[in-house]
């Protein structure tokens, strides 16, 4: 198990949202301009700051996630600060995803762009593979709970549920197109509430290739309940808890947690 840091940006600025709260200005009978979300953090630190701090401590295959436009400047920055060292997602298409590559991202994240109609746009999923091949693709699988139980690929800012299923079929069907998953659980993602370690059981039992989870940690308490509960085959991404953040968890109990596990202590 890995932890993956992140950098998430909004407006060209490092943030952490409460997950499934970005939305379009206008929606929902909001007449503003821009966009809306509910805000845990926010800060002028520059995004390469944190890229920087991510290499230096030893953290690779982390994500910069671009929440919406004005981002590019950021996002380069960071990924140019960490070579190799970081993905990228955020609006990412066929045609602009060379850009990022080349600017140091070691992989591009994609959710929305490969779904369409609430499926799996297999058209659309085979071009983004051959414009970056799949050992270079990471497929967004952020997903929300129906009443059913089943959990469900969201995309739109996470307020779309798709008809694609997050279970062992989906998981196996489209691990052949891309090298890794990354799925937010976006129903705790940035509460600090805790895990929804039924998705995490899920996720390890299903994913033939690396996955990342994130969403709803709190404590060391938590990153070992995934670890446990993972059966180290998960690995996970902390980001509102995190003291980086305004959070209560320092971040170098983080590392120290990453280092002692990687010595097998």
């Amino acid at each position: 198990m890995r932890i993956r840091p992140c950098i998430d940006l909004r407006g060209g600025k490092v943030v952490q949202i409460v997950g499934g709260t970005l939305r379009d200005a206008g929606s929902d009978g909001d007449s503003g301009s821009g966009d809306t979300a509910v805000v845990n953090f926010a800060t002028e630190r520059p995004a390469a700051a944190y890229a920087r701090r991510y290499r230096r401590d030893g953290l690779p295959g982390g994500h910069v996630i671009a929440l919406g436009p004005g981002n590019e400047e950021a996002a380069l920055s960071a990924l140019r600060a960490f070579p190799g060292g970081m993905h990228f997602g955020g609006g990412v298409t066929p045609e602009n995803a060379r850009a990022y590559l080349d600017a140091g991202a070691s992989h591009v994240i994609v959710t929305s762009y490969v779904m369409r109609e609430g499926r799996v746009d297999a058209d659309r999923l085979a071009r983004m593979t051959r414009s970056v091949g799949p050992s270079r693709l990471v497929l967004d699988l952020s997903c929300r709970r129906r009443e059913d139980g089943q959990y469900y690929v969201v995309t739109d800012r996470w307020q779309r549920f798709t008809d694609v299923p997050v279970d062992a079929a989906t998981l196996d069907r489209l691990a052949a197109h891309c090298d890794e998953f990354l799925v937010h659980a976006a129903d705790v993602e940035g509460k600090r509430q805790g895990v929804d370690l039924a998705l995490v059981r899920l996720l390890a039992d299903g994913s033939p290739i690396p996955i990342t989870y994130a969403g709803g940690v709190r404590s060391l308490e938590d990153v070992e309940a995934v670890r446990e509960q993972g059966a180290g085959r998960v690995d996970l991404t902390v980001g509102s808890a995190l003291s980086l953040f305004g959070g209560s968890l320092p971040y170098r109990d983080l590392v120290g947690w990453q280092r002692r596990l990687t010595r097998g202590g």
